[in-house]
């Protein structure tokens, strides 16, 4: 990997898509005061899962803007594209709940597939001047490890691994990832795509398992956890997430791919197990009280057992690596959800508590 100048690339103008969700606020929140200079223009369609109380601390930046609207929307994305003058695409917007995926699961096809291809033509089309300076754009794709399907008990993922995904979110991913690989061999896109594991983190919405676990245990209800709990995910704290897309976006070799893990590897059972006793410590309850609260539930269809990430590569190449150990990510996430109890009831709205009800209340 070469550090040349002419390689490396300087944003201008970032269309970020998603950028009301999880992982795309936090990107927001960090980048948008990281580099004053550049523009950022967050395209989000604002459903269930995406919430502009993430933003609130920079919707008033001169160096940012919000549109409310659909990535698989061609008309507006071109549009966007032609007025903007945008240098840089970072794309989050995806559904991404697995539970979700198989209860609808042509949603998950019209936004992380159909979407993707969508922004893919409108860049194609508005960086036709592109090989004059191969730095100039970038289109970034933001993937999931869960696109190489399941692991044993040994191995890990890397960039070499075949795809073999084993749910409908998955394999809406896989295709997204493939059109994207598909657009720099047919059409010389300049892109980079990154497969990250599990991410954890303040402003994640709270069907996810960690902030899940938390609310519930706040409000004293019933903890779910699949089978026996003994599935085990490698946890990545968002920020260490974002900070490798910055570097990925910069100076990654454009055609690229790159893995990027969290070495926290650990069995849902025991990551639960922990969020508890952590909760009951904060709020000054005795010592496994709320682990009283876990319920163990039928086993969703198709359940991956182990994911886990070598990301030697990014390592190497770039010099990233994760800055929060386990237990220090994890015992700030949960100071961050107990601290910020008006998000957590502003989010847990009538249609999640529709959905949960419906998901785990017969037990």
């Amino acid at each position: 990997m070469t550090s040349s100048s002419s390689v490396i690339h300087h944003p201008a103008c970032v269309l970020v898509t998603g950028g009301a969700g999880f992982i795309g606020s936090n990107f927001l929140l960090r980048m948008v005061r990281r580099y004053p200079n550049v523009q950022f223009v967050n395209l989000d369609k604002l459903t269930y899962a995406g919430n502009l109380m993430n933003l609130t601390a920079i919707e008033d930046a001169h160096n940012y803007q919000f549109v409310q609207g659909d990535v698989a929307d061609a008309a507006l994305v071109q549009e966007l594209f032609a007025t903007r003058g945008f240098t840089t695409v970072v794309h989050f917007a995806a559904e991404s709940h697995v539970d979700r995926s198989i209860l609808a699961p042509l949603a998950f096809v019209q936004t992380n597939t159909m979407g993707t291809v969508t922004l893919l033509e409108a860049a194609r089309h508005a960086w036709a001047d592109r090989d004059d300076d191969p730095a100039r754009y970038r289109f970034f794709h933001v993937s999931t490890d869960e696109v190489f399907g399941s692991l044993g008990d040994d191995g890990f993922f890397s960039e070499e691994t075949a795809y073999d995904p084993r749910s409908p979110y998955s394999a809406s991913k896989a295709a997204s990832d493939h059109f994207v690989r598909a657009y720099a061999h047919t059409y010389g896109l300049p892109v980079s795509i990154s497969n990250c594991s599990n991410n954890y983190g303040p402003y994640q919405f709270p069907e996810k398992l960690i902030p899940l676990v938390i609310m519930n245990a706040l409000h004293e209800r019933p903890v779910p956890i699949y089978g026996k709990g003994d599935n085990i995910r490698d946890w990545l704290h968002v920020h260490d997430h974002c900070d490798a897309i910055d570097v990925i976006l910069r100076r990654g070799t454009p055609g690229e791919t790159y893995l990027v893990g969290g070495n926290n590897e650990r069995s849902n059972l025991d990551l639960v197990t922990m969020l508890l006793d952590q909760v009951d410590e904060v709020l000054g309850r005795p010592a496994g009280t709320s682990q009283q609260l876990i319920t163990f539930v039928k086993d969703r269809p198709g359940h991956d057992f182990r994911y886990a990430i070598d990301a030697t590569h990014l390592r190497d190449a770039l010099g990233w690596q994760p800055q929060y150990s386990p237990e220090d990510g994890l015992r700030a996430t949960v100071n961050w959800y107990l601290d910020n109890q008006p998000w957590l009831d502003a989010v847990n709205d009538a249609s999640y508590r529709a959905y949960y009800e419906q998901q785990y209340a017969a037990r």
